[in-house]
């Protein structure tokens, strides 16, 4: 059912704009689309939508974007903002349940540069991307939440990708070692990130955790090993004891990373 507006606080314009988003349970839009979502030409949009903003029926997220003051979906409209965005890195290790810790921003993937924003109180995060990256895409939540983010394979890949963005190293750590994943996603995501140091550092803890079911990747890994040595924590100590079979530098004892992985196993 439609909602009744106040006459006295509103223009028939206004009140018959408002209608028809109610009528095509629209929450969120861009005013360049508000013709074709309208299905005729509206007079004067601009000032019908900063109105009904300043009267609190609409938020104004940033020019030219809108959505309904009542619309709480933080995933939803991060995605928005940008035209490729996508629920990445620790916000989608959450999503997934690999993590319980919550960041205090939303990180949103996209291929095109923004600044970071806030919004209601809400910090989003815009991580830029290669388009070639873009990939391991899942769309979860239904209508007006639905939005996009990265699956299984391709958070933790990008988490290794940009470890900055995973909210600790010893989180991401375990995230790994309790997932059941696909061995055929993580070798296809690698090869579309690129990043040989974060395909080793994955290669090298699938094989000390003995995930059988992982090994055409750990094969895969091994395989583009080259002979650069690189940190097996990228955020720790410069120094550490190298690793030749994996070409890591080994920041974090092997005996701690299984403690960290397994505690139970101790």
């Amino acid at each position: 059912m439609s909602r009744v507006y106040n006459t006295v606080n509103l223009s028939i314009e206004q009140q018959l704009f408002l209608k028809k988003l109610d009528d095509l349970e629209v929450v969120l839009f861009d005013i360049r689309d508000i013709d074709n979502l309208m299905g005729e030409s509206i007079q004067h949009p601009h000032s019908i939508l900063e109105n009904l903003a300043s009267k609190g029926f609409l938020s104004r997220l940033q020019r030219g974007k809108y959505c309904r003051s009542t619309f709480h979906n933080d995933f939803a409209t991060g995605c928005f903002l940008v035209k490729d965005g996508a629920v990445a890195y620790w916000s989608a290790l959450n999503v997934h349940g690999l993590t319980t810790r919550f960041a205090n921003k939303i990180f949103i993937q996209t291929t095109q540069p923004k600044k970071e924003k806030i919004i209601g109180g809400t910090t989003f995060d815009f991580v830029k991307i290669s388009g070639s990256k873009q990939v391991g895409l899942i769309n979860l939540g239904y209508g007006n939440n639905s939005f996009r983010i990265t699956d299984l394979e391709k958070t933790l890949v990008d988490c290794f990708d940009l470890s900055a963005y995973s909210g600790g190293f010893a989180d991401l750590l375990t995230s790994f070692s309790t997932t059941q994943l696909s061995p055929e996603k993580l070798i296809a995501y690698h090869q579309a990130v690129g990043n040989k140091a974060a395909l080793k550092r994955m290669g090298f803890l699938a094989e000390i955790l003995d995930k059988k079911d992982l090994s055409d990747f750990i094969a895969f890994a091994k395989s583009e090993i080259t002979n650069t040595y690189d940190l097996f924590d990228p955020q720790g100590s410069r120094t550490g004891i190298p690793l030749g079979q994996w070409r890591l530098r080994m920041n974090i004892p092997t005996d701690q990373i299984l403690a960290i992985c397994k505690p139970e196993a101790l």
